[in-house]
């Protein structure tokens, strides 16, 4: 108890002085260029150090979760409020903006820097300081709120891995529906601080001229809320024939295996093996690769090592050792005095050396892929951490790019060959090829239509069409069933907030559309690889060990966000984004789901 209150007065007193550096940039140079480039880099010098404070505030909020404890919520709190008083300074913006009216006396570079800072400034304006603060406030409460939730299955405490476990192995669909059910009581508890939210995050962005909260997230494309709206239905559309066949095969094999008596219209939300609806690869066991029993025997400190090994067989360096002193990677023991995000993420401290992972690591098939994934993420950022790409610019080409690595290399991870290259199975074993390609769709593809459509469209009405508080219910799910033929096991009064139990609604908000178009990215960049560098089937390929690959995937990783996303999609892949290659690597799988679907009923409409 005394080491996060000692942190937090350290960090208070290192914050105010950094907080105050904000004013005072450099004096008039000798010519608009030179500058803006003073300005930059004294802006950035103090960015980077309020950025990794904050980032340790947010570090220790995220794992050291203390139930009427609010010490470190409060350290959180004030780091993030340095943190917007820096950003979105009165001064930086008017100097940013000026700078920005002479673009043709400026390198392509600083222009990208000047943008960066100017979006930077959209979400903390110190215009609005009172309302930046609130918002901070607001955000940090419904943090400790959803991450301090305890979830009771009998009146018996259960953590989310727990509830997991139960929508993916049981077979009982009494005991489904209490685990589905006390998921989604954590949405009752978070409901007003999101109406709270949803208010706080439009202002803050309208003081900057920005429409609203999901307008100000899209822009970060370089793209209008209509254009990012009709791009993510265009994927739905062209995945809709496969999401149907897909749809429909569901409906039938689980009323086989619950016993219904009727097949369903729609697909009961506790019927599935995800609290979501947005991932049913559970629903498939393929014969000759059992990687959970397999895993469970090596352990949970081997997946992370494997993943890591991986990286470096690619040609990437060893991770540094402060990752594996620093992260938290995994679950809490029962008895802990605490609690901890359970949601995976990668985290960049200082835009620099210092890079950790938030996982509960268990050893299974899961957590295999999530740790590849995970780790994609790490070397991204390590990738871009170098002199030709200002800390500013140390992201990736947009959002989704950084997701799309990260699947792309949990993806990689899980394909037959390389499986078999290292011994998790054995490569002459039979197993059913179409039934591979089942479970990956039924992870890829059915998680399209809660991506791109329910999550992404429910954000777009929540911030940008005045969604009224007594409707958030019915809206989700109204999308749930339009876009992924799901319905709840009962009727979901307002009384309930669902939405709000999905993480990202409530601290990520607004920019789930990324997830859609990393989907979209990755099978684009995996089709290359496979096609042009291993010539290879894209369905059985065997990344590991080859330098080709390491160095393709290292040539995009290694620009951030200097290079336009488009212009690094046409310089490495030669095409724009598109749904193209995703659709060619589950074509065989058309075939096989008519088949089995000849004379079954298809309830789920088009789009």
């Amino acid at each position: 108890m005394h080491q996060p209150s000692m942190l937090s007065r350290l960090l208070i007193m290192m914050l105010f002085a950094l907080s105050t550096l904000s004013s005072g940039f450099a004096a008039e140079a000798q010519d608009v260029s030179k500058q803006a480039q003073a300005f930059i880099d004294q802006y950035t010098k103090t960015y980077v150090d309020i950025y990794q404070l904050s980032a340790e505030a947010q570090w220790a909020s995220n794992t050291v979760i203390l139930e009427g404890v609010k010490v470190i919520d409060d350290l959180n709190q004030i780091a993030g409020e340095a943190f917007a008083r820096h950003t979105g300074s009165v001064e930086v913006i008017e100097r940013t903006r000026h700078f920005l009216k002479h673009k043709d006396k400026l390198t392509d570079l600083q222009v990208t820097q000047l943008e960066a800072i100017l979006y930077n400034a959209g979400n903390n304006p110190q215009t609005v300081p009172d309302l930046v603060a609130k918002r901070i406030a607001a955000e940090t409460a419904q943090n400790s709120a959803l991450f301090g939730f305890s979830f009771t299955i009998d009146g018996k405490e259960v953590s989310p891995n727990d509830i997991d476990r139960v929508l993916t192995t049981s077979d009982d669909l009494a005991e489904r529906l209490k685990a589905w059910n006390a998921s989604k009581e954590v949405g009752k508890t978070l409901k007003s601080g999101l109406v709270d939210l949803v208010e706080l995050r439009n202002k803050t962005v309208q003081a900057l001229d920005y429409d609203n909260y999901f307008d100000y997230q899209v822009s970060e494309y370089g793209m209008t809320r209509d254009e990012m709206m009709k791009m993510n239905v265009q994927f739905m559309k062209e995945l809709r024939p496969l999401y149907r066949e897909l749809h429909t095969w569901a409906r039938y094999e689980l009323a086989k295996q619950y016993g219904a008596k009727e097949v369903p219209d729609q697909l009961p939300a506790h019927w599935l093996p995800n609290r979501w609806g947005q991932d049913w690869a559970n629903m498939v066991e393929v014969e000759g690769i059992d990687l959970d029993g397999v895993l469970k025997e090596k352990g949970s400190e081997w997946l992370i090592k494997q993943a890591e090994r991986f990286y470096v067989s690619l040609g990437f360096d060893p991770l540094p050792e402060s990752f594996y002193t620093k992260s938290s990677l995994y679950p809490l023991p029962l008895d802990a005095p605490y609690k901890k995000n359970t949601h995976a993420s990668a985290w960049h401290m200082n835009l620099d050396n210092d890079v950790r992972c938030l996982m509960s690591v268990e050893p299974n098939a899961r957590w295999y892929e999530t740790t590849h994934h995970e780790l994609g993420h790490i070397y991204y950022y390590i990738a871009y951490t170098n002199p030709d790409v200002p800390p500013l610019l140390r992201g990736g080409a947009n959002r989704g790019f950084h997701e799309a690595v990260g699947s792309l290399l949990g993806m990689a991870s899980m394909q037959k060959p390389f499986l078999a290259n290292l011994n998790l199975i054995d490569g002459n074993a039979k197993t059913d090829e179409v039934k591979i390609l089942l479970k990956e769709a039924l992870g890829m593809v059915v998680f399209i239509p809660f991506s791109a459509g329910t999550m992404t469209h429910f954000e777009h009405d929540l911030y940008a069409t005045d969604l009224s508080k007594d409707a958030y219910n019915k809206r989700w799910w109204d999308y749930v069933k339009k876009f992924q033929g799901i319905v709840p096991p009962a009727e979901r009064g307002e009384m309930y907030c669902d939405a709000a139990t999905k993480t990202h609604i409530n601290n990520d908000a607004a920019q789930y559309y990324d997830y859609a178009i990393s989907y979209i990215i990755l099978h684009q960049l995996h089709a290359h690889i496979a096609k042009e560098i291993l010539k290879q089937d894209p369905r059985a390929t065997n990344y590991y060990g080859s330098k080709e690959v390491g160095a393709f995937i290292n040539s995009i990783l290694k620009t951030g966000a200097v290079v336009d996303w488009r212009k690094v999609m046409r310089d490495h892949l030669g095409e724009e984004i598109s749904a193209k290659p995703m659709l060619a690597y589950f074509a065989p799988l058309m075939d096989y789901l008519k088949k089995e679907n000849k004379g079954r009923k298809y309830t789920l409409a088009e789009l």
